[in-house]
């Protein structure tokens, strides 16, 4: 078992664009895995390949019953509709916040071999989809709160043990 460690707010390439993903071989697969497994020991729905430090447009998801991997992922809301509901992130441990996110989206991409997929999502899978696309393009879930639940998040981020140790 492998858990490769999660890069954690502050670290520059949370922040940082993924590339599009260009080759499908073993090492992409066992990129997969490994994210599968960490995203598995940390409780988490969702694992983006930024946040095991790896600049690569792929993400873990696992919530509503199904599991999987996306690569060079994209994704389009279904309807105007928004959802605020809560929201955490295993590269800000122990902040979560509401955070608005559109209701039923449909994420395509391609699995580890390349194949196409299409997944139709509501709610917590659709929330997960745009968490995770969004890290890829270096923007954390923090950008999307209101300013007075990101101020309250920023203020349990400074408090939180994890931070005050990087300092």
């Amino acid at each position: 078992m492998v858990n490769l460690p999660v890069r954690l707010f502050g670290d520059p390439v949370l922040t940082t664009p993924a590339a599009e993903v260009t080759v499908f071989d073993a090492s992409l697969r066992k990129l997969a895995h490994d994210m599968l497994e960490t995203m598995d020991a940390a409780g988490g729905v969702g694992l983006a390949a930024n946040q095991v430090g790896v600049l690569k447009r792929v993400f873990t998801y696992d919530c509503q019953g199904l599991r999987g991997v996306l690569v060079n992922p994209t994704w389009a809301s279904i309807s105007n509709k928004l959802q605020v509901g809560p929201e955490g992130c295993l590269s800000i441990p122990g902040v979560r916040a509401e955070v608005p996110r559109h209701d039923t989206v449909v994420a395509r991409g391609v699995d580890v071999e390349g194949k196409p997929v299409a997944i139709r999502a509501s709610g917590l899978l659709a929330r997960c989809i745009q968490h995770e696309s969004d890290h890829l393009d270096g923007v954390l879930f923090l950008t999307r709160m209101e300013p007075a639940v990101r101020a309250a998040a920023m203020a349990e981020i400074r408090a939180a043990e994890w931070s005050q140790q990087r300092s």
